[in-house]
Parts: structure tokens; C-alpha cells; sequence
């Protein structure tokens, strides 16, 4: 587990980002093709440099919890969160090519949702044996 950052000015940037990422998070699991889980990750890994309090409370979250635990434990993403992440980008790519004008900007979103998923369903589901 990394060591908190040693400086006043280090730890007060990561608890920022931290928090800042955590609010992101909880925002993305109401808002369609904004990712939760690399906002969570993103701050229970600022957390362990500024904030052993708020590592611990992510780390015992009965949501985040399971999603640190696993990623800490052989980069896995459960099939369930991959299947939530596809049908939310999914959703959300369907709602851009509904309601907005078809420029780059649609089709540039569309392809980061795209790559984001192709990443997230390479990760692996299962520890390896």
C-alpha cells in the first residue's frame, strides 16, 4: 500500500483530488457514459496519500468496496460492473445521436466511450488460478 504523501502541500493536492474524484464518482452513477469506476479508483488511490480516513471509508463502502478489493487483487472488474459501464455508454451514445447534431464532437465522444469499453472488457473477471 503506497505511503502518504510526506508534505503538508502533497497531501492537501491528493485529498483534493481525492475528493474531487469521489464526487465525480458519485455523480457518474446517475449520469449515463460518465465512468464510476475509474473515479473511484482515481480517489481511493489519492486517498491512501492524503487521507487514511477516507481510504478506509472507501475501502468498507459496501459499493466501492468490492470494486477496490478486486482491482487491488489482480486488476479485475466484475462482469456486472462491465455490463452496467456497456449499457450506460450505450444509452448515452444512443441519447448524442438522438438529440445532437452529428459533428465530430458526437462521433469523438462516441469513440472514447468505445475505447473505454474495449478497455474495461479486457480486464480480466476471475483471479487467475
Amino acid at each position: 500500500m503506497p505511503q502518504p504523501a510526506s508534505s503538508k502541500l502533497a497531501r492537501l493536492l491528493f485529498g483534493l483530488l481525492a475528493y474531487v474524484s469521489l464526487g465525480i464518482g458519485l455523480i457518474a452513477i446517475v449520469v449515463p457514459g460518465l465512468p464510476t469506476t475509474e473515479f473511484i479508483l482515481l480517489a481511493a488511490w489519492a486517498a491512501t496519500r492524503s487521507s487514511p480516513r477516507l481510504s478506509a471509508w472507501l475501502e468498507n463502502h459496501r459499493l466501492f468496496g468490492p470494486i477496490l478489493f478486486n482491482w487491488r487483487n489482480g486488476r479485475i472488474i466484475a462482469r456486472k460492473a462491465k455490463v452496467s459501464a456497456t449499457v450506460s455508454m450505450l444509452l448515452c451514445a444512443t441519447l448524442m445521436l438522438v438529440m445532437l447534431d452529428h459533428g465530430w464532437p458526437v462521433y469523438l465522444a462516441i469513440a472514447g466511450m468505445s475505447l473505454g469499453n474495449l478497455w474495461i472488457w479486457s480486464r480480466p473477471e476471475t483471479l487467475s488460478p
